[in-house]
C-alpha cells in the first residue's frame, strides 16, 4: 500500500464523520506518524497556497517536488490535495494537532515549516499573506522568532542572506562554536536521521535546500575569519 493510499484513507475518514482529533490520534505512532507528517504538509500547504489569493501551478509543482509521486499515484495525490484544500477545518486546527503530535520532536516541526516555505516561494514571490500564515503556524508550533527568522533567511531572498541568521548563531560567537553549530545542523539534516524521526522518505528532500544554505553560510563566515 503506497503512502498516498494511506493518506487518502486517513483524510477520507474526515468526510465520514471522524473528527480531525480522532484521525491524528490514530496516526500518533510510527510508521503511521509519517502519514500524519505528510498530511500536515498537504493540508497546511494546500491552505497556505490560497493565502495570497490563488493557487498557482508553480505551487502545486513545488508540492510535487517535496513528495515523489509515481504515475500510478498521481490521481490519489491530486485527490488528497483537493480534499485538504476544501476541508472546512481551519489551518490552525491542523497546526495544533500536528504540533501536539510532534511536541517531543521539534525538529520534525522545523522540517514541516521548511516544506511550507518551499511551497510559498515556488512562484518567486513571498506574499504578506503567506508570511502571516507561516508566522502563525510557527507560533502554534512553539517556535520562537529567532528560529522562524533562521528558516526565513534560508528561503526568502530579501537581500543576500545573513550567514549568521542562516545558521542561527550570533556574529560575536567564537569561530569554533559556530563550526560546532554548523556541524550539528549537517548531522541533523542527514536523511537517515530524518527518517528515524518519522519523516517520510518522500519528504527527506526538504533537507537538500537546508544543507546547501547552511554549508554556504559556513563558507561565507569562514572566509571572513581568514
Amino acid at each position: 500500500m503506497s503512502i498516498w493510499t494511506r493518506i487518502s484513507d486517513a483524510l477520507g475518514a474526515l468526510t465520514s464523520g471522524e473528527s480531525l482529533t480522532e484521525v491524528f490520534e490514530r496516526l500518533r505512532t510510527p510508521p503511521q506518524r509519517s502519514v500524519a507528517f505528510a498530511i500536515a504538509v498537504i493540508a497546511l500547504g494546500a491552505k497556505m497556497a490560497k493565502a495570497d489569493g490563488q493557487v498557482t501551478r508553480d505551487e502545486v509543482m513545488a508540492f510535487r517536488e517535496v513528495f515523489q509521486i509515481a504515475q500510478e499515484d498521481e490521481a490519489g495525490a491530486a485527490r488528497v490535495f483537493n480534499m485538504a484544500r476544501q476541508d472546512v477545518a481551519g489551518y490552525q486546527d491542523y497546526a495544533r494537532q500536528i504540533g501536539r503530535m510532534f511536541e517531543s520532536d521539534p525538529d520534525a516541526l522545523l522540517d514541516l515549516v521548511e516544506g511550507l516555505f518551499h511551497i510559498a516561494m515556488a512562484d518567486g514571490f513571498y506574499h504578506p499573506g503567506e508570511n502571516a500564515f507561516l508566522e502563525d503556524v510557527a507560533t502554534i508550533f512553539g517556535m520562537n522568532p529567532a528560529q522562524f527568522g533562521t528558516i526565513r533567511a534560508r528561503f526568502v531572498p530579501d537581500s543576500k542572506p545573513d550567514p549568521y541568521k542562516v545558521l542561527g548563531v550570533s556574529s560575536d560567537m567564537p569561530l569554533a562554536d559556530i563550526r560546532k553549530a554548523w556541524r550539528q545542523q549537517v548531522r541533523d539534516s542527514h536523511p537517515d536521521k530524518m527518517i528515524a524521526r518519522g519523516v517520510p522518505e518522500e519528504a527527506v528532500r526538504l533537507a537538500e535546500k537546508r544543507l546547501i544554505a547552511i554549508n554556504q553560510a559556513w563558507e561565507d563566515i569562514n572566509k571572513k575569519a581568514v
